[in-house]
């Protein structure tokens, strides 16, 4: 059987991906006569060759494609020589399409990095370059293309190839193959140019027959993540999922972490039946000797080499969203088949695309890559990227959305999730709350500025404090002189605003108080992040429902005056968004009652 080997074509728009890919399939004798009669007539209608038959068409097989001529999805196409099974994907060289990049290039082992030789090395290029590299595609071939259009230039093609060696020099690649080529003719794709007699090294194919692209994934502990359990009757329980490194066979001991349980392996069945043993790559079901508490996301580890384990990670991220990474944004991360949330607390510095230098960075935007301080709400299994693609490599996810906003990959632990503790106390919020004869509950006012919040909450405070109610008011204005002093009205700063202090608000009602919090707190991500921190019937969000007009008649400061003058950037509802509660616990509707009646409602909702 002959071994298969995935790469990618990847480069630029216009360097001739999707040509190179369409010789590769017509060398290899894939494309048949009657595709290629269709071929030279679609030519005439999309093509850019006159009377030539337009190669890239075979596979930009979308209309838009065709009309643009750029890839727009990433295609996967297959072809086979004698000694070598292929599948290769064309992506998209467009910035605009990058996620889609990402995506295909981290399951493949090999990377063909087109580049117009007329043009020299892009900045998407560039781009494509480090998030191979990123994603572990650990060999690498420069097909420097379109040779022919200088008449094989020996010196173009020198030029190239070093200032790549420089681009690359820290990027860890096991191998750099650069190759001159014409992607349009075949010279050096599938037999050597007779035009290059001064290139002495492999054509393309003889390359990709050759490249020995084998993992030692056999020879490392044994990690099986837990994708399903599997319970057919009461009396059978397995766990299913694919091995990632390492091997195991019946009766041989596993930890299940996190959690720390332990047993021995009592069968092993795959999709042939019962087996002995099983190594990486096989997708089996385990079924164990005793008893233990096993979940999807947790790990089947060997016992004497076992998994790590941790809650806060170095990482490098690439972002995929038009909406910016945001530290102290919850999102959700997608660790092999575990799934919590996760909090961005820094960001260390984003990567200029062009020299490899750090840049300081308090967001990072579409397609930049940074390196971040990442926290989750429970301790993960994981390995370093770098030792098992399928353990380190992650996504992040919007909470609201649920798109797909980042990519990236574990570099190291920062701290091991066993060394830190909940410390245990006698005095626990119940018994604080006992003590005050009340129930502990936090009201999170949100609206716009001269929305009315600060002086409904005022009052509320008053009347709850007249009942003889223990409470406290966190007002926006005032947390900023002392607590979030330091902090500006940036996305960023305004959602570190509203972690700090939803942590304050926790700990208050915690300590068995009435807490009231009264914030603009534009952003629903944030308010569903505070929200998560307390218990059920602990939270509730007043939504001060007042139209931006009314604000603004009532605006006694003058903000929005200011900020419509340009004097004040970041203003809520002029030039930064506001996204208002979907379904508060409560509206007040300061048009239709004055703030007397507003407290009336919160206080026949508190009872």
């Amino acid at each position: 059987m002959l071994n298969t080997l995935r790469f990618i074509v990847c480069g630029s728009v216009g360097d001739g991906k999707s040509t190179l890919i369409d010789r590769l399939l017509i060398e290899s004798g894939e494309i048949p006569v009657d595709r290629m009669n269709e071929l030279e007539r679609a030519s005439g209608k999309c093509g850019v060759q006159g009377l030539e038959p337009e190669l890239a068409l075979l596979v930009d097989g979308l209309q838009a494609e065709c009309e643009q001529g750029i890839a727009i999805d990433t295609a996967h196409r297959f072809f086979s020589t004698e000694s070598r099974e292929f599948i290769v994907a064309d992506m998209p060289g467009h910035e605009q399409y990058t996620r889609n990049f990402a995506a295909g290039a981290s399951t493949d082992d090999l990377a063909v990095l087109l580049v117009d030789v007329r043009k020299g090395l892009l900045t998407q290029t560039k781009r494509h370059s480090r998030i191979v590299a990123m994603l572990g595609v650990r060999h690498v071939v420069v097909a420097v293309n379109k040779m022919d259009m200088i008449g094989w230039d020996e010196s173009a093609f020198n030029a190239i190839v070093a200032d790549f060696h420089t681009l690359v020099a820290d990027f860890g690649f096991a191998s750099v193959q650069a190759i001159p080529m014409s992607a349009l003719s075949g010279d050096n794709v599938a037999f050597r140019s007779e035009q290059a007699a001064w290139y002495v090294g492999p054509t393309l194919i003889d390359y990709l027959e050759a490249v020995d692209v084998s993992e030692v994934e056999e020879s490392r502990p044994f990690r099986m993540p837990v994708q399903c359990v599997n319970r057919p009757n009461s009396e059978s329980r397995g766990y299913c999922g694919t091995i990632a490194s390492g091997s195991v066979a019946v009766g041989a001991p596993v930890r299940v972490l996190p959690g720390g349980a332990e047993a021995r392996v009592k069968s092993i069945v795959a999709r042939q039946g019962e087996q002995e043993i099983a190594g990486a790559g096989d997708a089996v079901t385990i079924t164990l000797d005793r008893e233990v508490d096993v979940s999807r996301g947790q790990v089947l580890s060997s016992v004497d080499d076992p998994i790590q384990i941790s809650d806060q990670f170095q990482a490098s991220v690439l972002c995929l969203s038009e909406h910016p990474l945001v530290p102290g944004r919850p999102y959700l991360i997608k660790l092999h088949t575990a799934q919590v949330g996760v909090t961005i607390t820094d960001i260390k510095f984003k990567l200029d695309i062009d020299h490899g230098s750090r840049l300081a960075a308090n967001t990072l935007g579409l397609n930049d890559i940074g390196e971040v301080t990442l926290y989750t709400s429970h301790p993960l299994a994981f390995e370093p990227y770098k030792q098992c693609k399928l353990l380190g490599a992650f996504i992040l996810i919007d909470r609201m959305t649920n798109e797909t906003v980042g990519a990236g990959t574990i570099n190291f632990a920062l701290r091991r999730a066993s060394n830190i503790h909940w410390q245990a106390v006698d005095v626990n919020k119940v018994a604080r709350a006992a003590l005050k004869s009340q129930k502990p509950a936090c009201i999170w006012f949100t609206g716009l500025s001269g929305s009315g919040k600060s002086t409904i909450a005022n009052l509320l405070e008053k009347r709850l404090h007249a009942e003889g109610r223990h409470s406290y008011l966190l007002d926006g204005d005032n947390v900023r002189h002392g607590l979030n002093r330091d902090l500006g009205f940036t996305e960023a700063d305004r959602v570190e605003n509203i972690r700090r202090v939803a942590e304050v608000a926790k700990l208050m009602v915690d300590a068995g108080l009435i807490v009231i919090v009264s914030f603009i707190s534009p952003f629903r991500s944030e308010r569903d992040f505070a929200r998560s921190l307390f218990e059920s019937g602990e939270f509730y969000e007043a939504f001060v429902d007042t139209p931006i007009d009314e604000c603004e008649k009532r605006d006694v400061k003058g903000l929005y005056a200011r900020a419509r003058q340009g004097k004040i950037a970041n203003f809520t509802g002029i030039d930064s968004p506001y996204e208002p509660p979907e379904t508060p616990s409560i509206r007040l509707d300061t048009i239709a009652q004055k703030a007397d009646g507003c407290v009336e409602q919160l206080l026949l909702m508190l009872r």
